[in-house]
């Protein structure tokens, strides 16, 4: 098995770039490499380096992360980077515990680092490594209780040297042939050591809860057009997408008004699922001969705005009802 040709993985026999490992742990949180690679590549061209994002505009960076998801890891991002350059000189510390004292740096994201960037031996278990070492040895604890498990046994098995390495090697077997569904077992590495395999059963594992149903909320966005122009507003720093451009909404538990009186009409619903809930989100549209207070956005530039997902898909309501395609 061939390793994995990723724009943040150093292809020669120099040492790994801490702040491209570290920006791409990031990005990588609950997020696929195919969704990062374009935007990992767009965030390294237009700040090449830590001190360079840590000067940054909050707005700016919080617009190219956007679709990107999870925005608090933006926040977070742009946070670390001006600790690592203020209080750090712009070096990232090379150990765990350290790493660890920096925001958005967590247990997985610090070994990650610490081993991938600095060779140091650290314990990596993402989402691949938890299935990999689960159907190894056929974890019968279900997830998420046997995380602290997982990680007992993924200790066990990481050599002393070159620990990032393994670590990325147990990443690309679980993304390769170790996957979800039909396991590609006849091409593993490890095969004669899985017990999952032994029992007949490799799918079976990791073992997993049920999922609770999520909640639903139902909410309202407004595209209120003037002169080619939408009105757009800057949502709160903390919070639910926070600092992000956003059309005007509600707050999604069935109060709020709309921006301005006008002759509204219904484009429609969308559904958008977050974390810990799921949206149904209706579109409200209008033109206004009045300029009101706010951020008016040309419409033809939209795209520009930097709207996270779920607006963005209000907007293509937007466009569509000016458009009269609704």
């Amino acid at each position: 098995m061939d390793k994995r040709r990723l724009p943040w993985r150093s292809e020669g026999p120099e040492q790994p770039d801490p702040y491209r490992v570290w920006l791409s742990e990031v990005m990588l949180q609950q997020t696929t490499v195919a969704a990062v690679k374009p935007y990992f590549e767009r965030f390294t061209i237009r700040w090449p380096d830590v001190e360079a994002l840590a000067e940054a505009p909050e707005s700016e960076v919080m617009s190219a992360w956007a679709g990107l998801g999870y925005y608090a890891r933006a926040r977070n991002l742009i946070a670390c980077a001006r600790v690592v350059t203020e209080e750090h000189g712009g070096a990232f510390p090379s150990t765990e515990e350290e790493l660890r004292r920096l925001p958005g740096i967590g247990r997985y994201t610090a070994a990650a680092i610490a081993s991938i960037a600095f060779g140091r031996r650290a314990v990596v278990v993402d989402a691949n490594v938890e299935r990999v070492v689960s159907r190894l040895f056929a974890v019968e604890e279900p997830l998420p209780g046997a995380r602290e498990r997982l990680y007992a046994l993924a200790e066990s098995i990481t050599p002393g040297e070159a620990s990032g390495d393994f670590a990325q090697a147990l990443m690309d077997l679980g993304s390769a042939i170790c996957t979800p569904r039909s396991p590609d077992c006849g091409r593993c590495p490890l095969s004669h050591l899985c017990l999952a395999l032994a029992a007949g059963e490799p799918e079976r594992y990791p073992v997993k809860s049920p999922k609770a149903a999520k909640p639903r909320r139902t909410g309202t966005a407004w595209w209120l057009e003037h002169d080619g122009e939408v009105l757009l507003v800057r949502r709160p720093a903390k919070g639910l997408l926070g600092g992000m451009l956003a059309l005007p909404t509600c707050d999604w538990r069935g109060g709020g008004e709309a921006p301005a009186e006008a002759e509204w009409r219904d484009a429609g619903a969308i559904d958008h699922v977050f974390t810990h809930f799921a949206l149904n989100l209706s579109v409200r549209c209008a033109s206004s001969e009045i300029r009101h207070d706010g951020i008016w956005w040309p419409v033809d530039r939209i795209e520009e705005a930097g709207l996270p997902t779920v607006f963005a898909r209000a907007a293509e309501r937007g466009i569509s009802w000016r458009n009269n395609d609704l």
